[in-house]
Formats: structure tokens, sequence, C-alpha cells
């Protein structure tokens, strides 16, 4: 106000300094609403402990916590909305010390961690991410702003999946690949051959995709292991596989001798433990094992993939049958066209996308916990806002 006309000042930064003593408590506070304005209110998800090498996860090992982070933008950098995070199994790796894993970083104690993620941007330095952007990345920290670098999103279509967006989380986004290459590069599936496949956990985000994708290559027979009968029932009536197997219920073994009576070609294998033992056993003579994921055995303390019985092992050798571990981000070149086909499968109907959301970043480790245990259909995402 009038205390600029009648004092001289020397401005350094947001501070004044050389002010007359009168005047202290004016610029202190013009200072501090300055700073104040530049900040911005942020919920964010803080690991606050670990379920343990052969624990069970549990939504107290995280934290949500109110914060506030500078809204400043360096060049280069966006600030982004959060609209959706993603939960997946991988992420209980992790959840300890050593993930078992060569290409997976664990997350720190009392930091936010991290995962799949769709947003808006809201401001920007960057010339290639103008306001009003969908991006998305596999590092989106799980909080309601951030501040990032605009080199590590990616700039996503909303047109590619009719507006719903969170498909960039599931079918047409790393579930999907992971189902699309899987199958593609290590399914080895022969349109007419009247080859049979099973997928265990075939009524999550990557399973459910997997059958789907089998099926439209030329699978004959696609049977779905899941944990419900109404699993099974949507598996069959919506996606249109041949039939489910609910392992809660009844003898899989049992189960799989009915419904694939000349035997296993493909297994996609989501689970590992018992349930693949059963499926290895009734494999075909140069059959193939797509080793997508262990999600029984990712609470307990054993090395990735997990050591196989002997009898699984004599199998698969005795069979000639091949089973490789397969990480998605081996085909980093092929992604834009693997999305591409997913997008375009998904928009004509070719694929049906099922999704469980629950609403509120709050819900983070519910929603984690909840798909650990097999509590969701299809792709479990949280919705942070619209």
């Amino acid at each position: 106000g009038d205390f600029r006309k009648k004092h001289s000042f020397c401005k350094q930064g947001s501070c004044f300094v050389n002010i007359c003593k009168c005047c202290t408590d004016i610029y202190f506070f013009f200072n501090f609403v300055n700073k104040k304005e530049k900040m911005l209110n942020v919920t964010r998800v803080v690991l606050s402990s670990r379920p343990g090498n052969n624990g069970q996860p549990v939504k107290e090992n995280f934290r949500v916590e109110e914060t506030t982070t500078s809204s400043e933008l360096k060049e280069g950098q966006v600030l982004v909305r959060t609209l959706y995070l993603s939960v997946d199994p991988y992420m209980r790796c992790r959840m300890n010390d050593d993930t078992g894993a060569d290409y997976l970083l664990p997350w720190r104690l009392e930091e936010c961690v991290d995962g799949g993620g769709v947003g808006v941007v809201k401001a920007s330095k960057n010339p290639d991410l103008s306001v009003g952007t969908i991006v998305t990345s596999f590092n989106w920290h799980w909080q309601t702003y951030d501040v990032m670098d605009g080199s590590l999103l990616q700039k996503v279509d909303p047109g590619m999946v009719d507006g719903h967006v969170s498909y960039f989380l599931g079918a047409v986004g790393m579930p999907g690949l992971t189902a699309f290459f899987g199958v593609r590069e290590k399914g080895h599936v022969t349109a007419g051959a009247q080859q049979t496949m099973v997928v265990s956990g075939a009524a999550g985000a990557c399973g459910s995709v997997a059958g789907q994708i089998g099926r439209l290559d030329g699978c004959k027979t696609v049977v779905g292991i899941c944990g419900s009968d109404q699993k099974c029932q949507t598996l069959v009536k919506e996606l249109g596989f041949t039939a489910g197997i609910n392992y809660r219920n009844g003898d899989v073994s049992s189960a799989l001798r009915e419904h694939c009576p000349r035997g296993i070609d493909i297994y996609f294998d989501n689970v590992g433990g018992p349930i693949s033992d059963a499926v290895i056993s009734q494999m075909n003579p140069g059959a193939h094992v797509i080793l997508c994921g262990q999600i029984s055995q990712y609470n307990k303390d054993v090395p990735y993939p997990p050591p196989l019985s002997q009898d699984t092992q004599d199998a698969l050798r005795r069979n000639n049958i091949t089973r490789e571990r397969f990480i998605v981000l081996n085909y980093m070149e092929k992604h834009a066209e693997g999305l591409m086909q997913l997008s375009h499968w998904v928009k004509t109907g070719q694929i049906k996308v099922l999704e469980t959301v629950v609403n509120g970043i709050q819900n983070m480790g519910e929603a984690f916990c909840s798909m650990m245990t097999g509590g969701n259909i299809g792709k479990q995402v949280v919705k942070i806002s619209d």
C-alpha cells in the first residue's frame, strides 16, 4: 500500500530487505501470502509399514496424509490432476525391501508410493503437453496433484477408449499389452489348429483380456480358472470363454479333464502354485506356458519365478513344454502397435472390458488388498477425481 511510497526498499526474490522497522510486519505478511499462493494442497498415500516377506498385506500398511507441494513449474514440467490410479498384483513385491525382480524397485517407507495412473494437465511449461491433455504414466504417485517431468508422461487420446480413460490402466494399457504380447509372442496360437487355452486368474485385468485374445486369434476352447461362480458366469456369458472353473469349489484337475478332453495346448499363467501344477500336468507335448504372474506366491519369501515341484518339472521336461519368463517391457518398440489393436477390439466390441471401480484416494489401501484376495472382477482402479 502507501508504505511503498513512504519507505525505500530492495526486493530480492520474493523477500524484501533493508526495510524500516515500522513496516517489517507488513512485508513479512506479503511475503507469506506470496509463498502460500504457490503452494497446492495435496492428499497422498505413503507406505507406512511392510507386511513382511511372508505376510498378508493390510490396508494399515498404507497411510493417507495431507500435505502441500509447490505448483511452481520448471521448463519441461507439468502440473497434473489425477483422475484414476491402478492397483496391480506386482505391487505386492514392491512392498518388500527386496522385490525379487531386477526390474522392480521397492517402495520406500514413509514415502509416497507409485504405479499406473492417468490424469489431466492443469498447467504446463512443456511445449508438447498443453493444458487439458490426458496423460498416463507407469510411475504415477498416489496423490491428487503432482508436478511431473513431461518427458516421463505418455499423451493419450480419449477417443481410443470412447472416453473411458480408466481403460488406459487396463484393457488398453499395461495389462492389455501384457495379455496381447503374452498370447502373440509366447502362446503360439495357430488358427484352425483346434487348440485349447487355459487362463488362470481369468477374471482379473490381464487374464480376462488374454482369454478373449486367445479366442479371437483362433483357439477352439478357452477355459478360465477363477475364484467364484459369479466370475465363472461372467467369463462365459460376457467374455465368450468356453467354460469357467471355480477353484474354490471342487477339484480343479477333474474340471480340467471335463472341459479340456483333448488336453491343453496353451496356458496363460497368472497365479502359479497348485493350480498351475494341475494345469501343467494335463498339457500336451510341445505345449506352451505363458508365465505372466504368480499372484498366489507373492506373499511368500520365494524368488521369482517361484520354484516348481519335482513332478511339475518332470512334466515340463518329459513333454517338451516351453515355460519362459515373460516381461511386457521387453516389447516397448511394439507397444504403439499393440495399443492400436487393443483399442480397435474394444471400440468394436470384440473385447469386452470389465472394471471394478472404487472411489476416493482414501480407499487406495483397501482397494489394493481387495484385489490381492480376488475381490475385483476385471481391472481394479480407484477414481480420484472427475
